[in-house]
């Protein structure tokens, strides 16, 4: 394992890391709290854009997770922070929820669809065709076109879904416009990250349970990469690509001792 300094901010996914399917991983709790009580710099990242902040906080919280509301970052804020430094006080038409329409108000956006600025695609619950074709007409009117995240799936008690990389490719193979994604493994998201939270690269550890996007947007970024097996990825898959995370666990129960005063 690469040789680096102790880890002064912590960055984690949500699902997969801290819960599973709405249920907390075991660990989970202790680690939060070494976290809060040791006051390391930390963030709670995820790529669904569905929830606000506050909302998320409430779900975390009414499973036993004590995470604060400004311990929460989605692809929502970070397209909205990004939007903002592009084209402040802009327009665009949205394919998304709360957490993503929220984010893009918050940064002055306004919301329409007569000749926006942008096309944003985030993740919801119940995609429209009727909301898709229009984001296909205005992306081939010359709209730009923002997804919040690649996900092609998404989890649910019944099985895997559609999410925003799916839809994404088809608004995609209908216009022969290539989204620009900000969420995770764009390090795009993971910069914003450290930069909320005064973080800096060397002294910062990214958790995940994915190799395609909490890894590789951690390996990008230039931070201490750790692997979870607690969710999506096996020990027998990291194989499978051909870059390594800097640590193997089997869940953040095995990183509360890394978590010092």
């Amino acid at each position: 394992m690469t040789s680096r300094g102790p880890i002064e901010c912590w960055l984690t996914d949500m699902d997969g890391v801290l819960m599973y399917e709405g249920v907390p991983i075991p660990g989970a709790a202790e680690f939060i709290s070494a976290l809060t009580r040791s006051r390391k710099r930390f963030l709670v990242l995820t790529n669904n854009s569905i929830y606000t902040p506050r909302d998320l906080h409430f779900r975390l919280q009414s499973a036993g997770l004590d995470v604060p509301v400004e311990s929460i970052y989605t692809s929502a804020l970070a397209t909205a922070d990004f939007l903002d430094t592009q084209r402040p006080q802009g327009s665009a038409y949205v394919v998304g929820e709360a957490g993503l329409t929220t984010a893009l108000h918050d940064a002055g956006y306004i919301l329409t669809d007569t000749n926006p600025d942008y096309v944003v695609l985030g993740e919801t619950r119940s995609y429209s065709i009727g909301a898709i074709t229009r984001a296909v007409r205005l992306v081939a009117a010359g709209a730009q076109f923002i997804a919040t995240n690649p996900d092609a799936t998404g989890p649910s008690p019944e099985g895997i879904q559609p999410a925003c990389g799916a839809v994404a490719a088809l608004i995609t193979k209908a216009t022969g416009v290539e989204p620009y994604f900000v969420g995770k493994p764009n390090p795009l998201m993971m910069r914003s990250a450290l930069n909320k939270v005064g973080g800096h690269s060397e002294s910062t550890a990214m958790v995940g349970d994915r190799m395609d996007t909490d890894i590789l947007s951690g390996m990008e970024a230039g931070l201490e990469t750790i692997l979870v097996l607690s969710g999506l990825t096996s020990r027998e898959q990291i194989s499978q690509h051909s870059f390594r995370p800097l640590r193997v666990e089997n869940s953040v129960a095995d990183l509360v001792e890394l978590i010092t005063d």
